[in-house]
């Protein structure tokens, strides 16, 4: 016999309950309808029942995809395209090696970058020289300054970079500055308000804030872009943060690559900035290139690939896994972070069994406990497979490389990593340069010379302890 009347906090809890068990279900059918892969899916369907309240909250902060959604809309696209197009180059009449017309016809497809061949690109390996090189292009600038950055720090760099921007705005000079929210969390807001006040359009992006937070943590924009007066660019893996220029600890290096670029490719960098300014502002208003051809002095082929959690496919993991089964003699990946894909780890294994020299490059010590244990839980796997595992020494290997045999190098932003594949905005430059690949390769030697080789039957005898931690930090690789 039921009670004529049930307590309020009774009903209270079956309403709880109730409205509990709706959002788990709704996350489950939205996980589904996804379509992602079935061991991923499954994964955060079994959080999402067994781990009450947990599982839901990781779901809405990591679990969800934002494929699809458009960043801008139609009308602003058109006009963007309408404006800040790059030109192309026809591919046809290149001298390009047949791999090589498939990846630029793949990338093209995928985010609309367009091949050029007109390009001087000059390498940078450390913080000084790059910094030194951008800081002399900002106090020579005529017309206008573009400046797009995941970490924007309010050190001692970052106050040399900011002074110059104020100066040159209050010159008359466009200044324009985008910065990731997250990576930038600890430089106190009065610095961005000084550079805003000194006349420099300063914006985070995807700023978090507390009704927006489980919409945007997740999903960081890490490009590192520069274009300056619409004729000089820089792209790579270095941030403005005293750290890259004299290394995290006493006594450590801090081991990045940064490419400073000239020719068409910088209409490409002007065009992914706008797209990504459009979004913040709402608006179109960025200088247009006013570069002509004729007035490049290389020869470089490049196309710039981006890749980002809005994006109709995963851009970057397609292109690098067409790139490496297009290597017949040498695969060479340097990367602060290995958490590969599972078709991309296949694609490498394969490659090492067919025998081509297949290079991973890692720091010895890194920013980031959880992603290195997290790394070195595939080390095994690749050392049966016949890749080769070394671990830079001196201190943070922060570059993002690869080198495929003797004419293709890919760098840029992107690590090797599922969060840089799939959640962030990414940016990276593919080249197709025999004259560049062996500079790169030179460099990648060199790097070798402060590696530790690892060796498979020593690498056996590492801690039971560091194993169960690998073992369980790749089971959320996905997410870190």
């Amino acid at each position: 016999m039921f009670p004529q009347t049930i307590h309020l906090s009774t009903w209270l809890a079956i309403l709880i309950v109730s409205l509990y068990a709706i959002m788990i279900i709704a996350s489950v059918v939205v996980v589904l309808r996804e379509n992602r892969n079935p061991i991923r899916a499954m994964a955060w369907v079994i959080a999402l029942i067994f781990l009450p309240g947990v599982g839901l909250v990781f779901y809405l902060f990591f679990g969800r995809s934002l494929k699809g959604l458009h960043m801008i809309s139609r009308h602003n696209k058109r006009k963007l395209m309408h404006d800040q197009t790059p030109r192309k180059s026809d591919i046809n009449s290149q001298q390009l090696l047949p791999e090589h017309r498939s990846i630029v016809k793949l990338a093209h497809n995928l985010c609309r970058s367009p091949f050029s061949s007109n390009n001087e690109i000059e390498i940078f390996t450390d913080g000084k020289s790059k910094f030194d090189a951008l800081k002399r292009d900002l106090e020579n600038a005529k017309s206008s300054i573009l400046l797009q950055y995941y970490i924007f720090l309010d050190d001692t760099l970052g106050n040399e970079i900011a002074d110059i921007l104020i100066r040159k705005a209050q010159e008359g000079v466009t200044v324009k500055v985008m910065y990731d929210h997250v990576g930038s969390f600890s430089a106190n807001n009065r610095f961005f308000k000084r550079m805003n006040k000194g006349g420099v359009d300063t914006h985070p992006f995807f700023k978090v804030t507390f009704p927006q937070l489980a919409n945007r943590i997740n999903w960081r924009n890490h490009r590192k872009i520069a274009v300056i007066d619409c004729e000089i660019g820089y792209i790579g893996g270095m941030n403005i943060a005293d750290r890259y220029l004299r290394g995290k600890n006493e006594g450590e290096v801090w081991r990045d690559t940064h490419f400073r670029v000239k020719g068409d490719i910088v209409e490409s960098l002007l065009y992914s900035f706008a797209i990504d300014w459009n979004f913040l502002k709402k608006q179109t208003e960025l200088p247009r290139s006013t570069y002509k051809a004729s007035e490049g002095s290389g020869s470089a082929g490049v196309q710039l690939v981006t890749g980002g959690p809005t994006e109709s496919w995963n851009n970057l993991t397609l292109v690098f896994l067409r790139a490496i089964s297009s290597a017949k003699r040498t695969v060479l990946i340097q990367t602060p972070y290995f958490l590969p894909t599972d078709g991309l780890f296949a694609a490498l294994q394969a490659a090492a069994l067919a025998k081509v020299d297949v290079r991973i490059m890692m720091p010895e010590h890194t920013d980031s406990v959880l992603l290195h244990y997290a790394s070195f839980s595939y080390v095994t796997q690749c050392l049966k497979a016949g890749i080769k595992v070394y671990l830079y020494e001196p201190g943070m290997l922060h570059a993002k490389t690869m080198i495929i045999d003797d004419e293709f190098v890919t760098a840029g932003s992107a690590n090797f990593d599922f969060r840089s594949f799939e959640n962030n905005f990414e940016s990276n430059l593919l080249i197709y340069d025999a004259e560049l690949n062996r500079k790169m390769r030179d460099i990648f030697f060199d790097d070798l010379k402060y590696c530790r080789k690892l060796n498979l039957s020593e690498w056996k005898k590492r801690p039971i302890t560091q194993r169960l931690l690998e073992s369980i930090l790749r089971l959320v690789s996905p997410i870190l």
